[in-house]
Formats: structure tokens, C-alpha cells, sequence
């Protein structure tokens, strides 16, 4: 099985534990597409380390152990903007979606850097499969 297969299941998996249809996670799926104005997973971690979370964020890429996130670290993180924009693409207010993220996004990013770091051209044929999944 390929890595694009193994992270595909992985996401898939995810996505049956969330309860299927998930739309916190499809937020996150089109906020981490390289159209999407962040610059993708490597501009997701990149706004973690800017706001004071690298040693959090890096553990998440790297391959050992992930640190655990709280919701107050996920909105320091990402921003208030831009956590506001995924709630509002979920249907959630700030306040639940900082819950759920902080669930979802280190698993997340684990899963999306299975070596350690973050692979050219893997995220976007892993963000099309999965939004394929999701039927976006």
C-alpha cells in the first residue's frame, strides 16, 4: 500500500471517528488546500510557530509523541480570524470549534507528516482524496 493509500485511510478513518461528515474537518480540508490564502499545511504550522506554539506544532510533524493542544492554544495558533472563519464554514461558534480542533488538528497534521516533515505534492493529492471522500 502506498503512502497516499495509508494517509487516505487515515483521513477516512478520522473522518468515521468524527461521525462521518464532519464539518469542522471539511473547514479544515479546504483551509489546508494550497488555494486556500494560508499557504496550506506548511502555512498552518508556520502560523503555530509565528504565534509562540512551535514545540506544540512541531511535535505534531515530527515522529515521535504529539503533544496534547487546549482549546486557548488552538485560538492562539491559528488567530481569532481565522478560527472564526472555520467555525463559521462549520456552523460552530469559536468556542466549540477551538474544542474540537484541538481533538482534530494534531492527529491531523500527524497523519499528514508520517516522516516528519512535510512532503511536496503529497498534501494536495491527499487534500483531493479526501475531499473526494467528503464529497466536496
Amino acid at each position: 500500500m502506498g503512502l497516499m493509500d495509508q494517509l487516505g485511510q487515515a483521513v477516512g478513518g478520522m473522518m468515521s471517528n468524527q461521525g462521518g461528515q464532519n464539518p469542522l474537518l471539511q473547514a479544515v480540508v479546504s483551509l489546508l488546500g494550497k488555494d486556500s490564502g494560508i499557504g496550506g499545511l506548511a502555512g498552518l504550522v508556520q502560523a503555530f510557530q509565528k504565534n509562540g506554539l512551535g514545540d506544540l506544532v512541531n511535535s505534531w510533524v515530527s515522529t515521535g509523541p504529539n503533544l496534547p493542544a487546549t482549546p486557548s492554544q488552538i485560538e492562539q495558533g491559528l488567530g481569532g480570524d481565522l478560527l472564526s472563519q472555520l467555525a463559521g464554514k462549520a456552523g460552530l461558534p469559536a468556542g466549540a470549534a477551538s474544542a474540537q480542533l484541538a481533538g482534530l488538528l494534531p492527529d491531523l497534521v500527524d497523519k499528514l507528516t508520517p516522516n516528519g516533515k512535510i512532503e511536496a505534492g503529497g498534501l494536495d493529492q491527499l487534500m483531493k482524496l479526501v475531499q473526494g471522500k467528503l464529497g466536496a
